[in-house]
């Protein structure tokens, strides 16, 4: 029974080893990993990857890339004594431009607003002499037509002397004749008429304007 015993503990003693070989294996393989994440913390030596580079920011386990802030900065810096080194001239010249366009806006707003005024002025003053001057042809057309009408066989005289007019102005065209043109065209014998409307008056009318014709 103890040369069983001894040939098992023999074979444990053989297989101990082995064992004890790949424990030993998954330790150190376990304290390299644990040396290269965490050594910093232990012995103050920064690892290798961070001196090369090769960990391009890993803050929080994100990556991150260095931004162009400083190069925007000096981009602006530039433009600004760009802006600051313009002559003085020039930078005159733009403030006499600006204060000429004001002038002139402000001018052309006064001028619009005079013109408008104006043109109002002149508008209603052309309707008050157009309506004097109708007032006026009104009042002249009604004293001419009760001059005509009480005269004494106005009907036979306007015929007769619409009937010379013709004959002696037949080839008269100077100018101020355009009312006896215009009577040289229409009948003034009431009996040749076979219209059902008066038209006696406006007869009369032009008649009237052929013999006087109104003076403006």
């Amino acid at each position: 029974m103890s040369e069983f015993d001894a040939f098992g503990n023999g074979v444990s003693a053989e297989e101990d080893p082995a064992a004890a070989f790949l424990a030993q294996q998954e330790s150190e393989i376990a304290g390299i990993d644990y040396d290269e994440g965490f050594s910093i913390l232990d012995s103050g030596d920064v690892p290798s990857a961070l001196h090369d580079g090769t960990a391009d920011g890993v803050l929080n386990g994100d990556f991150y890339q260095e931004s162009n802030g400083p190069t925007d900065s000096y981009a602006a810096i530039s433009q600004a004594d760009r802006l600051q080194a313009e002559p003085e001239s020039i930078r005159k010249w733009r403030e006499e431009q600006r204060s000429r366009l004001e002038i002139l806006d402000a001018n052309s707003r006064k001028q619009e607003t005079e013109w408008k005024e104006k043109a109002g002025k002149e508008l209603e003053e052309w309707y008050t002499r157009q309506d004097e001057l109708l007032q006026k042809t009104k009042a002249n057309n009604r004293v001419a037509d009760e001059a005509f009408y009480k005269q004494p066989f106005a009907d036979v005289i306007g015929y007769v002397a619409a009937e010379e007019a013709f004959v002696s102005d037949a080839e008269e065209t100077a100018p101020g004749t355009e009312w006896e043109r215009v009577a040289r065209l229409c009948d003034f014998n009431p009996k040749s008429s076979k219209q059902a409307k008066d038209v006696s008056r406006m007869r009369s009318v032009l008649i009237s304007l052929k013999q006087a014709p109104l003076v403006h």
